[in-house]
Formats: C-alpha cells, sequence, structure tokens
C-alpha cells in the first residue's frame, strides 16, 4: 500500500452514513428506478457504491455539502484496495448522484466534474474456441436427464443467442408457445430488442419444455427456468436465480474438460464466433444490445489473425502477384 492511500486509509471516517445523506440516496434510487428503468441488481449496486463514498469522506463531511477535493479523498480511500475498473464504476455512480442533486436544486454546483477517473487497463473478453463450444454441447446433450435438457436449452440460449444470464433467466414460458423464429426480451435499462433464434435453439427449448410441463410443480411456473423452490407453497412464483445457474454452467465446464465456464463466457463466445465468421459490428451490436458500438468494438481486438486475413482476402493489393504495381 503506497503512503498516499496508508494516509488516506487512516483518515477513513468510521461513523455511519449521515441521515441526510441516506434520505438522498434513497430519493436518487427512487428517481432512477421510475425514470429508467432499471433493474434491482442496478439499483443496489448504485446503492453500495454511494454508500461507501459517504462512509469515506473525511469528518463530519457529507455528500449533500462535499467539494471537489473531499470526493478526491473518496477516490484515494477506494484506490486502496479497488481496482481502477471498479473506482470508475463508482465513480460513474457518484457523478449521476451529483447531477441528481443540482437537478433537483439540492446542491448549486456538481464537484465531481473536477474528477479525473483512473486509467483503465485494456482487458479483453475471455470466450471459448468453437470446439470448446461443441464439447460443451456434445456433453449436455449426453444428458436426457431433466437437468441436462435443461442445461441444453441454456447453451443455446447464452450461446446461441448471445443472451445476458439476467435475460435468460426472466424468459417466460408462454414466449415459446409458437416456434418463432425471434422473440422480443428486456436488456438493460428496460430497452427491448429482438432476438434471433436458430433451429437448435428452438428444439432444445422444446425439448425442455416437454420435460418441464410434465413436471407438476414446474408447470404452474409461468417462467422458461423456474427456480427450483417453486414446488415450496409458502414461496412465490421466480425464476432460477443467476448463481444457479453459474453453478450448473460451471460443473457442466468441468465435466466436459473445457474448465470453468461462465454463462458470460458463452455470450462472449457468441460475439467473437459470430464476428469472426463475417458479422458486421453494427448488426453485432443490436443482437448484443449494446447502447454504444464502442462497447461492441472491444471484439476487434480479440482476434488479430482475422482483421490480417479480412485484408489479406478484400484488398485489391493484397495479392502483389495479380495487380501490377
Amino acid at each position: 500500500m503506497t503512503p498516499i492511500g496508508q494516509q488516506a486509509k487512516r483518515q477513513h471516517k468510521a461513523s455511519a452514513l449521515s441521515p441526510d445523506d441516506r434520505r438522498l440516496i434513497t430519493s436518487f434510487l427512487d428517481a432512477m428506478r421510475a425514470e429508467k428503468g432499471l433493474a434491482a441488481n442496478t439499483i443496489a449496486a448504485y446503492d453500495r457504491d454511494l454508500t461507501s463514498a459517504g462512509l469515506a469522506l473525511p469528518s463530519q463531511k457529507t455528500l449533500m455539502h462535499a467539494s471537489a477535493n473531499d470526493l478526491r479523498h473518496v477516490l484515494k480511500i477506494w484506490s486502496v484496495d479497488l481496482t481502477a475498473k471498479t473506482v470508475a464504476r463508482k465513480l460513474s455512480a457518484l457523478r449521476q448522484f451529483m447531477i441528481f442533486l443540482v437537478a433537483e436544486g439540492i446542491r448549486d454546483d456538481d464537484p465531481s466534474q473536477y474528477l479525473d477517473a483512473p486509467k483503465q487497463p485494456k482487458s479483453l473478453p475471455k470466450s471459448l474456441d468453437e470446439s470448446e463450444v461443441t464439447a460443451l454441447i456434445t456433453t449436455a446433450s449426453q444428458d436426457q436427464t431433466p437437468q441436462g435438457l435443461m442445461l441444453m436449452a441454456m447453451l443455446e440460449l447464452l450461446y446461441g443467442a448471445g443472451l445476458r444470464v439476467s435475460e435468460m433467466t426472466q424468459l417466460e414460458a408462454a414466449v415459446f408457445n409458437r416456434r418463432n423464429d425471434h422473440i422480443t426480451i428486456r436488456g438493460k435499462g428496460g430497452k427491448d430488442r429482438v432476438v434471433m433464434l436458430t433451429n437448435a435453439a428452438l428444439d432444445a427449448v422444446e425439448s425442455w419444455l416437454k420435460t418441464r410441463d410434465g413436471n407438476p410443480d414446474a408447470v404452474t411456473s409461468r417462467y422458461l427456468f423456474p427456480s427450483p423452490k417453486t414446488n415450496d407453497p409458502k414461496s412465490p412464483d421466480q425464476p432460477i436465480n443467476r448463481v444457479e445457474v453459474y453453478g450448473l454452467i460451471r460443473q457442466l465446464g468441468v465435466h466436459a474438460g473445457v474448465g470453468a465456464v461462465t454463462p458470460h463466457m458463452l455470450r462472449h463466445s457468441f460475439a467473437t464466433h459470430m464476428l469472426n465468421r463475417g458479422a458486421d459490428l453494427r448488426s453485432l451490436q443490436v443482437l448484443l444490445g449494446h447502447a454504444d458500438i464502442s462497447t461492441t468494438e472491444i471484439y476487434t481486438k480479440t482476434r488479430d489473425d482475422r482483421l490480417s486475413g479480412l485484408v489479406h482476402d478484400t484488398h485489391p493489393l493484397a495479392r502483389s502477384s495479380d495487380v501490377d504495381v
């Protein structure tokens, strides 16, 4: 730990969040919920980040009256133990909160505008190669138990359609009553998008539904993948949660000899393989539901050989033997 970090940590305010800051954070979260339709997980993350900011302020300081120097102190506290990526995420929440306070007339200024975000190390999304995905699908297809059929349907939706795990868990069974080659889902920020489905995905979901609907406990659920707790009459109807999906996919990866696999790696693999096989960035952006094309562009960095091959195969001067220079 650096001397600056040690000093900042010693000065960390140990008292609880002030009542005024708690009230303002609650008002901000309510506004985000109502105006942007943010998911519960996003709201909870904002709450944690802003609470962390309030507690990291110098003694006797509050978010309502914090100066730019006070917020720089918060960044120093955060930087002691957190990665640059995490600090940048927390700073983004803090900036949105300050903008909210100004818009509501609670503050006259926005001190966060003077803060510099930490430099981000460039990281590439982790994805599987096509042979590893084939191994996962082969392993899942050999298991005809209810869990095996469910896993097969999950694989085809996460990899075959590029869904986020949160999007997949919220799918309702009624969506698949008719065999359409596309469905409309609600993604991040409450935005709807059309997702195309392969025949393999439709077949896998159809096989799973036959087994699911044969279970008297699961058939009453509206979700495609009901929670294992659905058979408890005291539990409300709810989908399988993300932690359970992570566990199932990880177990499948180990069983298939691929290693630890996450649902997000399957989504990344969908994007990488689509791009490698000629998909354009704009179309991929729509399929993935990215708000900004720059988020999709990161996949161009995962395969330098693809870009090299693209130039070699398509540029008119690439084949010097065929062109007089």
